[in-house]
């Protein structure tokens, strides 16, 4: 199993997981350019958060709820 489907015993890191679990349901069939167009983010962001490299900052989670209409971050 990859990032993020297997989960993180350090709670930071599984609220960075399931933050991107969240956000690549939210995406579903649109294209990361899209979303990051929308977001008003680089896509190149977006994707180093959906593939682990990356965590997200509260700027980005807020930018990404508002374009995506939906609460990714959940604790």
């Amino acid at each position: 199993m990859e990032w993020p489907d297997k989960p993180s015993a350090d709670p930071a890191g599984e609220a960075a997981r399931r933050f991107a679990l969240n956000l690549r349901d939210a995406i579903g069939d649109r294209s990361i350019r899209a979303v990051g167009r929308d977001a008003g983010l680089d896509e190149g962001t977006i994707r180093k958060i959906l593939s682990g490299r990356s965590w997200a900052d509260l700027h980005t989670i807020w930018s990404l709820e508002t374009a995506l209409d939906t609460e990714l971050y959940v604790r």
